[in-house]
């Protein structure tokens, strides 16, 4: 009892009924434990996913910027030649027209 000389009278089916409810709300409490650990490891998986996905993006990335330096190179390498060749052919055809 407190200093106040409250006292609280709780009769036996109180008693009975406040013990059923603790014992479902520690059901519930387990019940939400267990989708807790259960949602944890889907987030696990979820970023264990998520890096493996990055990593891929990333070698995706640096193989697409390898052949985009490639055929970069050989456009300008085909142009080069296309221009030898083109003022290779206009040489040749002035000096055919200059001869008799």
């Amino acid at each position: 009892m407190g200093k106040g000389g409250n006292s609280v009278t709780v009769t036996a089916s109180e008693v009975d009924e406040l013990r059923r409810k603790n014992g479902e709300m520690e059901k519930v409490m387990e019940e939400m434990k267990k989708e807790m650990l259960q949602l944890w490891r889907r987030t696990q998986v979820a970023e264990e996913a998520e890096e493996r996905l990055c990593s891929q993006l990333a070698e995706l990335e640096a193989e697409s910027l390898d052949e985009a330096r490639d055929y970069h190179s050989r456009i300008i390498f085909l142009v080069n030649e296309l221009s030898r060749v083109s003022s290779s052919s206009s040489s040749s055809f002035s000096s055919d027209l200059a001869s008799p």
